[in-house]
């Protein structure tokens, strides 16, 4: 009897499609999971419309999403973390194990790492997907399983925040209200960053970064003069902040993230913009102020999974639009072109609500 694998690929810019797949294999040290829940991400949206991040090009059909959750299903002969019915989050990101970078406990760093919808791997927006059992998380039975998806975007909001050492008595400015933006806001907020102001082109999501815990919000204009930002934040936060954390990643955002920040502060750049810009770098170091990249996240998926869990950190905000995987098509619209407001679309690929605790 065959098995309804329905699977979203990308063939290439603006062709998405939903087609059947065979059931995957799994290795030893692997899991079949059913999935459940995928949110869709920026860079999903990015690969559909350019085709390509950077030097990450969809050369090849390939299957997309990766901040997903799901029920295992099958365990590999050595796996013993899990266990059919689990229901679990999934860390999309598959590093060597072995090369130095992950000896150091950076595996984000690892150059042989196999990340979900990063070409050439396939990602997870399909019912059934194979995937490493060290990397998939059991979620604790009232955590929803689209709260298990939203560990992705929110472990990259937890990993920007430690990058930039925010803790309790740190004025933070965080440049995009987006899903990533939104996760470190709630990020700096379980780590004691009290007056956080947040930045957005959009008065919606801005809104809603107040519900979030944003002291000050700050709606950009695109015809303002970079100065006059400056002086709004500052004016608004009652100082220049220690740390300003760029999710938007566009050279206006970086600009006015270095401008703007205090001397001796840092700046960390999460949003990934075009690969060159031109950013006032002497202002910057004359002023020592630090630029801190940062790459997706490392070791921070039972961290963000122990907040969710003992209530320190709630996201089920963030997620404003639901879709069944056959509805793949609108979803993607509705993420692309900010209808209805959407901050974080979650798609599903079993019937909502069959693997969350109940009620929910």
């Amino acid at each position: 009897m065959s098995v309804d694998n329905l699977t979203a690929v990308l063939y290439g810019i603006e062709d998405l499609r939903l087609e059947q797949r065979p059931l995957p294999e799994i290795a030893d040290d692997q899991v079949l999971l059913r999935m459940d829940s995928v949110g869709i991400c920026g860079s999903d949206v990015h690969y559909l419309v350019d085709g390509r991040i950077g030097d990450f090009i969809v050369k090849n059909p390939m299957i997309i999403g990766h901040e997903s959750s799901g029920v295992v299903h099958k365990i590999g002969k050595s796996v013993t973390n899990l266990k059919v019915g689990d229901r679990v989050a999934i860390e999309p990101g598959v590093p060597c194990r072995y090369c130095s970078d992950c000896k150091e406990g950076r595996y984000n760093l690892c150059a042989h790492v196999i990340f979900c919808a990063t070409p050439p791997h396939d990602g997870n927006l399909t019912r059934y997907y194979a995937h490493a059992a060290d990397f998939c998380y059991k979620l604790p039975g009232h955590v929803s399983m689209e709260e298990g998806a939203l560990m992705e975007p929110l472990s990259v909001g937890i990993h920007a925040c430690r990058r930039g050492n925010v803790g309790f008595g740190k004025n933070v400015l965080i440049l995009g209200a987006g899903p990533i933006g939104l996760s470190a806001l709630i990020a700096a907020k379980s780590m004691s960053a009290e007056n956080i102001i947040i930045t957005d082109i959009i008065a919606d999501r801005l809104k809603l970064a107040k519900e979030l815990g944003a002291a000050h919000t700050l709606l950009v204009k695109n015809d303002e003069h970079e100065d006059d930002l400056v002086k709004k934040v500052h004016e608004k936060l009652g100082c220049a902040p220690d740390i300003s954390i760029d999710c938007n990643g566009r050279q206006a955002s970086t600009r006015l993230g270095i401008k703007a920040t205090k001397s001796g502060g840092c700046v960390v750049i999460v949003g990934n913009g075009p690969p060159e810009v031109t950013v006032p770098l002497i202002a910057g170091s004359t002023r020592e102020v630090d630029i801190i990249g940062v790459f997706r996240y490392c070791n921070e998926y039972q961290y963000a999974l122990e907040m969710v869990s003992n209530g320190k950190i709630d996201v089920k905000k963030l997620i404003t639009h639901h879709f069944d995987i056959s509805e793949t098509k609108e979803a993607f619209d509705t993420a692309r072109y900010n209808r209805d407001g959407a901050i974080k679309v979650m798609i599903h690929c079993t019937p909502r609500n069959e693997n969350n605790p109940k009620p929910f």
